[in-house]
């Protein structure tokens, strides 16, 4: 038995989707490093019983630090992208926490906005310095909810030429699952996929590619992302997500968002060019709620996969759509731009 709703949604399911092909579905992803990361903020007293939690968030990461607070008896605050939908503010309000949305910045009207609301994040604390600042972003306390994901991923897997897939995001998901198996002893393959116009791994000067920067990528310059993690990066755009979330859905019955289509997609490419190699994991962060008018429109057609493929590149400034792969080989990543890594806490 649980004892909250916040820890069942903590513990994600690992679905055997044949081929060798595994999938680690959450319901909320988020909630998974959230928990952990407040249960150990309150233990080593950084914060205390009461105390309002304030980030950003682009939908899932709201959602569950309200539900965390909630279950943990702190107040909450978010500032919200154009992407939190209804569902979402209605889990917000009900769960106690209150929340500013705000509207996208820019002239393409998409939600390239984490710098906007970061800005306004300062300019609460300035007014509300009793808040405590999560920084979702930038603070690498999100890694450790991930270990007994990664912990139970070997124990059901093995550690032998596992292969890892899965959005960068804020880093706290791929680049985490990295550092627990590989401190578990299984030396895993991660790939990392980037939406273009991320600006975590250099595809910023493609157009952006709106919807999906909320799931996997990022519009300003992330502080806990682990670069030497990653074996191999690719970017992906909406099109080819799309197409494997639909892919997922009709032919494995799992009904996931971006994040998870784009998964699959690379988890296919991967086995077609190795079919005899080990097992491929790929994360799912949410299931496809969000996304059905764009991705599962109820009253179009279904769809055939297209046959997508990457194009292979060896430098960022090859780079080219819909969908590129590049071998990262666990190196750095120097930042080339003035562009802000926004902003570590004061």
């Amino acid at each position: 038995m649980y004892t909250s709703f916040a820890e069942k949604l903590s513990e994600p399911d690992l679905i055997d989707l044949g081929n060798n092909i595994y999938v680690v579905r959450f319901e909320v992803m988020k909630v998974t490093s959230v928990r952990a990361a407040v249960r150990d903020l309150l233990d080593r007293g950084v914060i205390r019983r009461g105390q309002t939690l304030v980030d950003s968030s682009s939908g899932i990461y709201g959602h569950a630090l309200a539900l965390v607070c909630r279950e943990l008896g702190l107040k909450c605050h978010i500032f919200a992208s154009i992407a939190v939908d209804a569902a979402i503010r209605t889990q917000l309000k009900y769960l106690g926490a209150t929340y500013t949305q705000v509207p996208p910045s820019g002239d393409d009207g998409l939600q390239h906005d984490q710098e906007t609301r970061v800005r306004l994040v300062h300019a609460y604390l300035k007014d509300n310095p009793d808040a405590y600042w999560m920084q979702q972003y930038h603070d690498d306390v999100h890694y450790i909810g991930y270990e007994s994901v990664a912990n139970s991923v070997v124990k059901e897997l093995g550690s032998e030429d596992l292969t890892l897939v899965g959005g960068v995001g804020t880093g706290a998901s791929t680049s985490a699952m990295a550092r627990y198996l590989r401190q578990s002893g299984c030396d895993a393959r991660v790939i990392g996929i980037q939406p273009f116009g991320s600006r975590s791994f250099g595809s910023e000067a493609i157009p952006l590619d709106g919807f999906i920067i909320a799931g996997i990528g990022s519009g300003i310059r992330f502080g806990n992302i682990d670069y030497r993690a990653y074996d191999n990066i690719h970017w992906i755009n909406f099109d080819v997500s799309a197409a494997g979330c639909r892919n997922l859905l009709s032919t494995t019955g799992v009904f996931a968002g971006l994040s998870a289509g784009a998964g699959w997609q690379v988890a296919r490419h991967v086995r077609a060019n190795e079919p005899a190699g080990g097992p491929i994991v790929f994360l799912a962060a949410d299931p496809g709620h969000r996304y059905v008018d764009r991705v599962f429109p109820p009253d179009g057609p279904v769809e055939d996969d297209p046959d997508y493929r990457p194009g292979i590149i060896t430098d960022l400034a090859d780079m080219t759509g819909p969908w590129c792969a590049m071998d990262w080989t666990r190196r750095s990543y120097d930042v080339q731009d003035d562009l802000p890594v926004y902003p570590l806490r004061a």
